[in-house]
């Protein structure tokens, strides 16, 4: 054989297969469901491919070549192999199969992703699934990486841009907003009435990770004061406990205060929606149309309807 357009093709092989196995042309195409003629031209055009015969006349009956012999030892490994693809591609078209690999931001890792696992493996208990905590930037570059199907990650409204920037190629979509809160003693004279961050202009502050802290050093900007931050941790839980002492207040995600019982002698009052987080799922482009990853995109979008996107803020994929 020696072009390229003469390679051998898999009915081919299922034809010399079935004759191995049936010993006529006339079984062989009744077995695959074919007429008599149909086999025979097939044979034909295979042995015009292989350049030499692949059956040889045997009193009123047929039988294979040495080459007929060769091709058939390989079409068994083969069809089983197509076979066995053809089964899996089923099961994933059934979605009795398949993968999905997650990876989220801390906060959503005990209050969003258990619930999300728990639904997509109920609805289809045959896909597996993987969760890795990551934060936004490892996240997205998790996706990128293929590393990860599903990133799901936020946004404060001073740092889109550099979303858009980290998921350049890759798809975007907002799927539901996080308030943020004032962590700070329950005694605090700032903890009642509306929210004015100036009264807090001479606290030490606690900040958590680089967006966390971004976001808290625009929020004071917007009050006309820099910060002073003391204390830096990413443990929800030291947070709270830094401000129970009465060493610092913090900015945190409702999400963050929700993961676990807030301290005794905390107070938690809401920010204003402007200073609220947008959360985004992030997935190659047309992840959606593989039958696993789109069942946990549905599942995701039912569950984040409880957090619904700060008013104003964009929804559409891109």
């Amino acid at each position: 054989m020696t072009d390229a357009d003469d390679d051998l093709d898999a009915h081919s092989l299922r034809v010399v297969k079935a004759i191995a196995d049936t010993g006529s042309i006339t079984a062989a195409a009744r077995a695959l469901g074919y007429s008599q003629p149909a086999i025979s031209q097939q044979v034909r055009r295979l042995e015009r491919r292989a350049g030499m015969p692949i059956v040889e006349r045997v009193g009123r009956g047929v039988r294979l070549t040495e080459a007929g012999r060769v091709l058939a030892r390989h079409a068994a490994a083969v069809t089983t192999a197509l076979d066995a693809a053809a089964g899996d591609l089923a099961e994933l078209r059934g979605l009795r199969a398949g993968r999905i690999r997650i990876a989220a931001f801390p906060s959503a890792s005990s209050t969003v992703v258990p619930r999300v696992i728990a639904a997509v493996s109920a609805r289809r208990p045959g896909v597996s699934i993987s969760f890795v905590e990551a934060e936004p930037p490892e996240a997205i570059l998790a996706v990128r990486e293929d590393r990860a199907d599903i990133a799901l990650t936020y946004s404060y409204p001073g740092d889109r841009r550099e979303l858009d920037l980290a998921a350049t190629g890759l798809s975007v979509r907002a799927v539901g907003g996080d308030d943020t809160v004032l962590v700070l003693p329950v005694d605090h004279p700032a903890a009642e009435g509306p929210i004015d961050l100036t009264r807090l202009a001479a606290e030490r502050w606690i900040a958590g990770c680089p967006q966390c802290r971004g976001h808290l050093l625009e929020a004071c900007a917007r009050a006309g004061f820099v910060p002073d931050i003391a204390f830096e941790t990413d443990n929800y839980i030291a947070v709270e406990n830094l401000v129970a002492q009465g060493v610092g207040v913090a900015i945190l995600p409702r999400m963050a205060v929700a993961s676990f019982p807030l301290l005794t002698g905390i107070a938690a009052p809401r920010l204003p929606d402007a200073e609220a987080r947008t959360l985004h799922v992030v997935t190659a482009r047309g992840a959606e149309n593989v039958p696993a990853v789109g069942v946990a995109l549905t599942v995701i979008d039912e569950v984040l309807a409880e957090y619904p996107l700060p008013s104003g803020r964009e929804s559409a994929r891109r």
